[in-house]
C-alpha cells in the first residue's frame, strides 16, 4: 500500500546524495560562520551556496503539492524526503522546505489575492524571503485557537489590530519579510466564526518585535519572537479567504504541517540511533565496547522497532491525507503527532547518554536536536489536544447513545 512511486524514489536518491555530497559537510561551516559572526540571527553564506545547488539539482520546494508551485508531490510521496531532510537542521532551508513558510505558502496558494502571490508567495517559491506565522498568545491557553484575544476591528476600509503574540517561530530571521496573523474580528459570531487570518509586512506600522524567546537555552536563528501588535492598520483586501475564515485557514494549514514535523523527526531519531550505534561501538568501559552491554543492545533494538512503527504510522496517515482528505485522516494525523516526537525524543535522549558528557555539548547535534524536538510536543498543538480528539473520536465509536 505504502509502496514508493518512481519519482519519489529518484527523488530520494537525488536528495540522499545532495545530503552526503553538500549538506553534512557544511553542518560544520555552518557552525563556524555562525560562531564568527556573534549574532545569533545571522544568515550564513553557507546556506546560500546550498540553496543554490539544491535548485540546480532540482531539489527545490519539495513540499509543495500544487504543480504550478513546485513538483506537485502527494503527501506518501514527500514523507520519505521530509524525513531526509529531518536528518540535519539545515537541509531543510537549503531546499526551500522549512516550517512556517511551508505552511504560509500553502495558505498564500489556497487563500492569498493576485497580489498576495506577487508580493509574497512568489518571493518565498524563490527563497529570497521569510515569513511567519503568529497565533499563540502569552496571556491564553492558545492550544485551543478560539481563546485568542487579538482584537482586529473594522474601521472604514481597514481591521485596526491590538494585541501581543509570542513565540512566532522564524520572525527573528534576516529575511522575514511578513506575518500571517491570527485574530478576532467579531467576539460575538459562532465560536469557530469568530477569528479571521491577515496578512501584515513585518515592518508595517504598530508591529513591533520585542524580542527573541530562547528554546531551552537555545537561541534559534530564525528565532520564536514575541511580537506587539499597537493600532497596525490593516486594508480590506489583507484579510484572507474573508471574515470569520481563520479557523478554517488554521485546520487547512496545521494538517500538513504536523505531518511534515513528524516525518522530519523520524529523520532526526534515524540521524541519532546511527549515531548511538558508532559511539557504541567506539567506546570501551570495563574491557568492553559499550556495543556488547546487554541495555545498549535493548536501546538500540528498541530504536529501530520504534522507529518502524512510527514511520509506518506516519505513512498510513499521509496516504490517507492523499486518498479520503485531511478531515477523514484527523484521527491518524493526531496519533502521529504524538507519537513520532515522543519516540524521537527517546531515542535522542538514549544516544546523549551513549555520548556521556559529550552527548549535552554542540559537538554533536544531539543536544540541539533533543530540545526542538521536545518543542514539537507543543507546536501545532501539545500532546494532550491530540490524545483527547483521539479519545472523543474512540468514545464515539464503541458508545451507544444514551
Amino acid at each position: 500500500m505504502f509502496e514508493a512511486s518512481a519519482r519519489s524514489l529518484k527523488y530520494q536518491a537525488d536528495l540522499l546524495a545532495f545530503m552526503d555530497e553538500h549538506v553534512y559537510p557544511a553542518e560544520s561551516v555552518y557552525d563556524q560562520q555562525m560562531r564568527e559572526a556573534g549574532d545569533p540571527h545571522f544568515h550564513p553564506p553557507i546556506l546560500e551556496e546550498l540553496k543554490a545547488e539544491a535548485r540546480k539539482r532540482g531539489l527545490w520546494n519539495l513540499f509543495h503539492p500544487h504543480e504550478e508551485w513546485g513538483p506537485g508531490l502527494t503527501n506518501l510521496e514527500y514523507a520519505p524526503l521530509a524525513e531526509i531532510m529531518g536528518r540535519s537542521h539545515i537541509a531543510p532551508e537549503a531546499c526551500n522546505c522549512s516550517a512556517p513558510d511551508t505552511g504560509n505558502m500553502e495558505v498564500f496558494t489556497l487563500f492569498g489575492t493576485d497580489k498576495h502571490k506577487e508580493l509574497y508567495l512568489k518571493p518565498l517559491l524563490e527563497g529570497t524571503i521569510r515569513s511567519a506565522f503568529a497565533m499563540t498568545e502569552p496571556d491564553v491557553a492558545s492550544s485551543d485557537a478560539t481563546n485568542v484575544e487579538m482584537r482586529m476591528e473594522r474601521d472604514g476600509d481597514a481591521y485596526v489590530l491590538n494585541g501581543r503574540k509570542w513565540f512566532a517561530s522564524n520572525a527573528m530571521h534576516a529575511n522575514c519579510k511578513v506575518l500571517i496573523v491570527m485574530g478576532k474580528t467579531d467576539p460575538s459570531a459562532a465560536t469557530h466564526r469568530q477569528q479571521s487570518m491577515m496578512v501584515v509586512p513585518i515592518d508595517a506600522p504598530g508591529v513591533t518585535v520585542v524580542r527573541n524567546l530562547p528554546v531551552f537555552g537555545y537561541q534559534d536563528r530564525e528565532g520564536h519572537a514575541e511580537i506587539t501588535f499597537t493600532d497596525v492598520r490593516v486594508p480590506l483586501e489583507d484579510v484572507l479567504s474573508g471574515e470569520g475564515e481563520g479557523f478554517a485557514i488554521s485546520q487547512a494549514r496545521l494538517g500538513p504541517g504536523r505531518i511534515h514535523h513528524c516525518m522530519r523527526a523520524i529523520g532526526i531519531a534515524e540521524r541519532s540511533l546511527e549515531l548511538m550505534c558508532k559511539r557504541a561501538s567506539s567506546r570501551v568501559t570495563f574491557g568492553q565496547p559499550l556495543s556488547e552491554r546487554a541495555n545498549i543492545q535493548d536501546w538500540i533494538a528498541e530504536a529501530r522497532i520504534d522507529i518502524e512503527m512510527v514511520r509506518l504510522l506516519c505513512l498510513k496517515a499521509a496516504h490517507m491525507m492523499d486518498t479520503v482528505g485531511n478531515k477523514a485522516a484527523r484521527v491518524e494525523i493526531a496519533a502521529i503527532k504524538v507519537a513520532a516526537p515522543n519516540v524521537a525524543l527517546k531515542i535522542i535522549d538514549r544516544a546523549i547518554q551513549v555520548h556521556g558528557g559529550g552527548g549535552v555539548t554542540d559537538d554533536f547535534p544531539l543536544a540541539m536536536a533533543y530540545a526542538h524536538v521536545r518543542t514539537l510536543r507543543l507546536a501545532d498543538g501539545p500532546d494532550e489536544v491530540h490524545k483527547r480528539s483521539i479519545a472523543r473520536y474512540e468514545l464515539r465509536r464503541h458508545t451507544k447513545p444514551a
